[in-house]
């Protein structure tokens, strides 16, 4: 039974492969390979024959030992008859015997039933036997029709390679012809190339020499900013400077006006100095001006940096520079109305 499902199974999976192989475009060695796994499959059966062979012969081997027995069983029941005269003595010995039969008998019993399922099986597997090969014979056939169509696809393919070579000829025939084309056409550009190359040289020294000029621009425009931006910055000093003189200098009048001018002699004749040196010396150790002037110069730096930063930056910076400028204009403009007011102050 193992060996027929075994049989079943290889059968369907052929059945698959001719299925799988009759979607595919292919040569006709698919059907060698059918051939073989026929032929394995018909010496599996041949296997299975011999196999069935020798179970019959071991079922007459059974027959005959069970026809020994029952004759064995026959010269008993003789003995028996013969010992029933001698009942009386030897009643013992016969129930022995009956014991031994009883057993034959049931051993005889399950013999009959060992034949009975051996014939059984032995019919099943003629029956699968005649089923397989009813197959086979089916799946012959399919297979010798795949084949036909298998070559008749091949003489298809065939036909179509003949026909492809001759447009593969017929190709390369036109290859060449391009191939020497374009050599011409290649020797022609080279030239149109080369009257290109000069004019692109001509033109190219041309840009380079625009270049220079517009570098040329540039770094007189970079110059122009950076002189402005220091004048600016020199600018906004000095009158911060001249700011601070006109504040000391009010500040100074304030306090000639508090002290008496004898007082002042005085001290100045003491420090061995001047009056206005003795105004600047009491001036000195001002911490929120000299904290304020620092700030200032440092802001004055960071106003310098960020110029530099701009003009070093990429296009377009125009708006940006334009600010920075505006912004140390209107510091210079404060500072020169402060300035102003200051001065008519003072006078």
């Amino acid at each position: 039974q193992q060996e027929k499902e075994d049989l079943q199974g290889k059968l369907k999976l052929r059945e698959h492969l001719s299925q799988t192989a009759g979607k595919s475009e292919a040569t006709p060695a698919p059907s060698k390979n059918i051939d073989l796994e026929m032929k394995q499959l018909q010496c599996k059966l041949k296997n299975s024959n011999t196999e069935i062979t020798k179970q019959s012969t071991t079922i007459k081997s059974l027959k005959k030992q069970v026809q020994e027995k029952e004759e064995w069983i026959r010269e008993l029941q003789a003995k028996i008859s013969q010992l029933e005269r001698d009942l009386t003595v030897k009643r013992h010995f016969i129930e022995d015997l009956r014991s031994c039969l009883k057993a034959n008998q049931e051993n005889e019993k399950t013999s009959n039933e060992t034949l009975e399922s051996l014939e059984r099986k032995v019919k099943a597997l003629v029956e699968d036997k005649k089923a397989s090969i009813d197959s086979m014979k089916q799946r012959f056939d399919v297979a010798m029709k795949e084949k036909s169509q298998y070559e008749q696809m091949y003489h298809k393919a065939k036909d179509d390679l003949e026909k492809k070579d001759l447009k593969l000829t017929k190709l390369e025939r036109k290859m060449i012809e391009t191939e020497c084309a374009m050599i011409e056409l290649e020797t022609a550009g080279s030239q149109q190339l080369h009257g290109l190359a000069k004019q692109s040289t001509q033109a190219l020294e041309a840009l380079q020499k625009e270049l220079l000029l517009t570098n040329d621009k540039v770094e007189e425009f970079k110059t122009f900013v950076k002189t402005l931006t220091r004048e600016l910055h020199h600018s906004v000093q000095e009158l911060r400077t001249k700011t601070k003189l006109a504040k000391k200098m009010g500040e100074m009048k304030a306090c000639k006006k508090g002290l008496s001018q004898e007082s002042l002699q005085l001290a100045a004749s003491i420090l061995n100095v001047s009056t206005t040196d003795l105004y600047e010396i009491l001036q000195e150790g001002d911490d929120e001006e000299t904290a304020k002037t620092k700030m200032e110069f440092e802001k004055d730096e960071e106003w310098l940096q960020r110029i530099q930063k701009l003009l070093d930056a990429q296009f377009p910076f125009a708006s940006y520079l334009m600010d920075a400028v505006l912004e140390k204009l209107n510091e210079e403009k404060k500072l020169v109305e402060e300035y102003s007011s200051l001065m008519k102050h003072t006078v």
